[in-house]
């Protein structure tokens, strides 16, 4: 007898019992980290009021709503930052910080027909609320080594910049706020050329306009940010105190890379992305977001990252083939960035 079809959501999947013990194991070797790290676990509704949600300034709206009984506006969460903002605003209003919080839950968002991206994937993440940078960011930075170090990835590497760098820059410059969110859309995007054309129309000195195409390119280890003069200094300068900060085995994994920017709005200094040669896209990332619990009513310096589960899982296995073929380790592919419409970023 030939099957029924029943369709389910483009973006959506079904996770039979065989993946479902690999996800598992991957995130209860990730929950031990944290629970090890002193990260406790919470969860919050996957409902949100849209009102709350948009208080955090997340960049893009969610894009799931519903009516409550009561003509209230839902919306399915983007993320989980917004949320236990919104947490630590409410249930713990004169707690002394720092505070640490983990989770394993499911997030929404919209999809591009035909892209392959998901409208519902897991992530594993933490906050750290209350720790100021450079500390703050460097503790988060070792507690994400650790988690990919216990499920066993080895090839990753941590691309590193600042969310502020080039929007500084390009205000140093006096480019109108127009442009700049054409600009720093191309730069999400990766799109250099697009960044290119778009410079080229602006009418500026051709030194500014190399500037602004090289700047966002660089990419090394910490010799990238010696010796850093004008309008992005203290970017430099606070990047280059989370390096101090961390121990050998974490910090010969983590690439500068000041063309790294975010969708999300809330963010505000030092970000990150997880990038593995056998994905071709960001594992997951994160960043400081220093303002966001003021929009809550307490305002605290914090930081955070999500790992989107599925994602993590295609790098395992990736991983696992290439050490088994010797033709692959040959020609695995070099790391690259890319865009993260799947993980926290």
């Amino acid at each position: 007898m030939r099957p029924q079809i029943h369709p389910i959501p483009s973006g959506t999947r079904d996770v039979l019992p065989d993946e479902m013990r690999e996800l598992r194991d991957i995130t209860e070797s990730v929950r031990r980290v944290f629970e090890r790290d002193g990260y406790g676990e919470v969860w919050t509704p996957a409902l949100e009021y849209e009102d709350v949600l948009a208080r955090g300034g997340g960049g893009e709206p969610p894009a799931y709503r519903v009516f409550d009984d009561h003509g209230e506006v839902l919306a399915l969460r983007t993320d989980m930052t917004v949320p236990i903002a919104r947490l630590v605003a409410t249930r713990y209003p004169t707690v002394e910080p720092p505070l640490r919080f983990s989770y394993f839950a499911h997030a929404y968002r919209g999809v591009r027909p035909h892209r392959g991206q998901m409208r519902e994937f897991l992530q594993a993440g933490i906050e750290l609320v209350g720790a100021p940078a450079p500390q703050g960011t460097a503790e988060a930075l070792t507690v994400l080594c650790h988690a990919l170090d216990a499920v066993g990835l080895r090839d990753f590497r941590i691309g590193l910049g600042d969310a502020s760098l080039y929007p500084t820059l390009l205000r140093s410059l006096m480019v109108p706020q127009t442009a700049i969110d054409v600009l720093m859309d191309a730069l999400v995007g990766r799109d250099f050329v697009a960044l290119e054309a778009e410079l080229g129309q602006l009418g500026i000195a051709d030194g500014d306009a190399d500037l602004l195409l090289r700047v966002p390119q660089m990419r090394g280890g910490p010799e990238v940010l010696a010796d850093a003069q004008g309008p992005v200094a203290g970017a430099l300068a606070g990047l280059r105190g989370v390096f101090e900060l961390l121990s050998p085995e974490v910090a010969e994994r983590v690439i500068v890379d000041l063309g790294l920017v975010r969708r999300m709005g809330y963010y505000t200094g030092a970000v990150f992305d997880v990038y593995d040669p056998a994905l071709g896209a960001p594992l997951g990332g994160g960043g400081r977001y220093d303002e966001l619990l003021g929009r809550f009513g307490r305002p605290l310096p914090a930081v955070g990252f999500a790992l989107t589960i599925d994602r993590l899982h295609i790098a395992l296995a990736g991983e696992e083939t290439a050490a088994d073929d010797p033709e692959t380790q040959m020609t695995a592919p070099p790391l690259r960035a890319a865009t993260s419409d799947g993980a926290r970023p």
